[in-house]
């Protein structure tokens, strides 16, 4: 058992359980005895065990003195990861190491089911691991009471925020209590985390063991060049050629792990992808075949970069560019984890090298640049694999003995030799033809070649004829017969263009333009003793809203205050008729006219149209309205009888029976 002496007891009986010999840097770093109970901001490479680091840091925070609780009750510490798969692998990583100390782990992550996660909140935990946005939706519904929490990791801080989790870190930290010990771990340190620490963590320690060994030394990077044509083909002769237990490919979108996913599929090999358009239980699936061995390859965008550990991966294939030097670093930290050996090869087409050289001179790694593997270099590995098959190289058992003699009686040694490689090869992808590549020193910046001994032409067509070398360049050629390796500069000025074609096609060019020199009867072209003066210096810019050029540049009119016009006689007054002078009073703009007082008012003679109420004749009497019957509703009241009330309008047929009670009714049919 290796002797842990400064960590609790029952976590180092899970280390050394685990098969740790020795505590990794950032390991070590973090569990000093000065450094207990004080904040951290710990920066780490990928791959150097961080999860097991904070996981031993909080071990003061857990534990204390009597050891971790029995029974469960609020939770102690909360462990916050950027995605659902590195906060699954976070509690299967705390699991072992606090199994001898009997705590309790509860998971908060989206995409999982909500209402088992509360009842297990409810039953009581030790530490929670989620991912920000379901602890915020927890911890709003009441279900997560961060009252008594000791303890606050936040890993990968800087992927969180660039996956815009700013917000909810903010409320997670603002929720716990004052006095809880935060820790950050992120594998770059930005201005965004700085921030962060100073905001919330209380004169935190800085860790950084990023410098303490070169970045990646396990992983052996490789630029695989291709035709544009080729990158799929290369891919599929990659994994032929290294066939690694477990091998991830990267795609930039998820219609490319679709896509290449298919291909593969089709060729044969034992893949599963991975993308945000899954769901929970598909990722988790995906992850849990390639742990078991059920799959080989696994297609996946960048939701895969952080933080996922599959062990025994050996090969990693960019299959398209990542986006910066960070993405770079995480994609190949999947690989050549805890001092194992690994393989980082970037799919790179040629009319993208530049880009691809200035990427890995922005993280810092040296590069090895190849060509894609050929069916030839896969059929002799695959000849050297067939060698050290363990098939062919363990003893036969007794029970094969009958078996083996009847078949060297049946057939030659050679026959069964040929059946072994066949058998080999059928089990294996047939490998894809590439086309070769020249690998070469990079692509360098071509050098201008000397035009050599020309003539100068001037043209009389310019920037106000609107001229575009784009088109003068082909009306060039088709005057003198030339191609475009024969014209020289082409230097369009205001309302002029001075053209140099070489000294050997000078004459053909004159003899095109005729006497007249015209090309193609709208410009006049005039041969020149030399280069013109000026030529050597940027053209000017062309003038597009003047067509003679002179016009008057723009002057700026000097400042004015209000009030003052400078040598501009001062505006005339909006009014109308002469000036008024001083004393004299203001004209009265409108004259009354002569009104009718209300005494007036009955003196007034009446409209002609109208006639005084007194002459009035009497109204006559209305007529009923031809459609009220006798009896019925309008109808007027005879002598002796009341008028008929509303409503009261019979509707018997004419000798028809009085009515008399009603039935019982008979039932309907139907």
């Amino acid at each position: 058992m290796t002797d842990f002496p400064h960590l609790p007891a029952a976590l180092a009986e899970a280390l050394s359980a685990r098969g740790y010999d020795a505590l990794t840097p950032v390991q070590d770093a973090v569990t000093r005895p000065e450094l207990a109970g004080r904040d951290l901001l710990v920066s780490a490479q990928t791959g150097s065990g961080k999860t097991v680091a904070f996981g031993l840091a909080i071990s003061a925070e857990l534990l204390g003195e009597n050891g971790i609780s029995p029974y469960p009750d609020l939770p102690r510490a909360l462990v916050v990861a950027p995605t659902r798969e590195l906060a699954v692998q976070v509690s299967r990583e705390l699991s072992w190491l606090y199994e001898k100390a009997g705590a309790v782990i509860t998971g908060a992550v989206g995409g999982m089911d909500a209402r088992a996660e509360r009842r297990a909140l409810e039953r009581g935990a030790h530490i929670v691991v989620g991912t920000p946005g379901r602890i915020c939706d927890h911890i709003r519904r009441g279900a997560l009471d961060l009252s008594a929490l000791s303890a606050v990791v936040l890993d990968e801080a800087d992927e969180m925020l660039d996956m815009g989790f700013r917000e909810d870190l903010e409320f997670i930290l603002e929720s716990a209590p004052e006095g809880r010990r935060t820790l950050m771990f992120s594998a770059t340190v930005p201005r965004e985390i700085e921030r962060l620490a100073q905001t919330f963590q209380r004169e935190a320690e800085r860790i950084s063991t990023v410098s303490s060994r070169e970045s990646h030394a396990d992983i052996d990077y490789r630029g695989v060049l291709v035709d544009r044509s080729d990158r799929e083909n290369a891919i599929v002769n990659l994994l032929r050629l290294h066939e690694a237990e477990r091998a991830i490919v990267f795609c930039s979108t998820r219609a490319a792990v679709t896509h290449l996913t298919g291909k593969l599929l089709n060729r044969g090999f034992s893949v599963v992808a991975l993308s945000g358009e899954l769901t929970q239980d598909e990722r988790s699936r995906a992850l849990q075949m390639m742990r078991d061995g059920r799959a080989r390859v696994c297609i996946a965008t960048d939701v895969a970069a952080r933080g996922i550990d599959l062990p025994g991966l050996e090969l990693v294939i960019h299959a398209d560019l990542p986006m910066n030097r960070e993405g770079l670093l995480h994609r190949s930290g999947r690989t050549g984890r805890a001092g194992r050996k690994g393989l980082s090869a970037i799919v790179v087409p040629l009319n993208v090298r530049a880009k691809a050289e200035r990427l890995l001179r922005e993280a810092q790694v040296s590069v090895t640049w190849e060509g894609a593997p050929t069916p030839e270099d896969i059929l002799a590995r695959d000849q050297e694999r067939l060698l050290t098959e363990p098939a062919l190289t363990e003893p036969a058992t007794a029970e094969e003995f009958d078996a083996i003699a009847r078949l060297l009686e049946t057939h030659e040694p050679k026959q069964l030799a040929a059946a072994v490689l066949r058998h080999f090869r059928a089990a294996r992808t047939a490998p894809e033809d590439v086309i070769p590549v020249s690998v070469g020193e990079g692509p360098k910046p071509r050098a201008r070649e000397e035009f050599g001994a020309a003539r100068w032409y001037r043209l009389s067509m310019g920037h106000d004829q609107w001229v575009d070398p784009k088109w003068l360049l082909p009306m060039l050629c088709r005057a003198g017969d030339l191609t475009r390796r024969d014209i020289g500069m082409i230097r369009v000025m205001q309302d002029q263009t001075f053209v140099q074609i070489h000294e050997s096609m000078a004459d053909r060019f004159e003899a095109g333009l005729g006497a007249d020199r015209v090309m193609e009867g709208k410009c006049t072209v005039e041969n020149l003793p030399g280069m013109p003066e000026g030529l050597d210096r940027p053209a000017p810019k062309p003038d597009r809203w003047s067509k003679t050029g002179d016009r008057k540049p723009y002057e700026k009119k000097p400042y004015a205050p209000r009030g003052s016009y400078g040598d501009k006689p001062a505006p005339k007054p909006h009014r109308k008729g002469p000036p008024r002078e001083e004393g004299a009073e203001r004209a009265p703009r409108f004259e009354k006219t002569e009104r009718f007082e209300k005494s007036d008012r009955a003196e007034r003679p009446a409209h002609p149209a109208r006639k005084p109420a007194g002459d009035a004749p009497a109204p006559k009497p209305r007529k009923a309205a031809p459609w009220a019957r006798e009896g019925g509703h309008g109808a007027a009241a005879k002598e002796g009888k009341p008028a008929p009330k509303y409503g009261a309008k019979s509707f018997a047929k004419p000798g028809a029976k009085p009515a008399g009670k009603p039935g019982p009714k008979k039932p309907r049919s139907f």
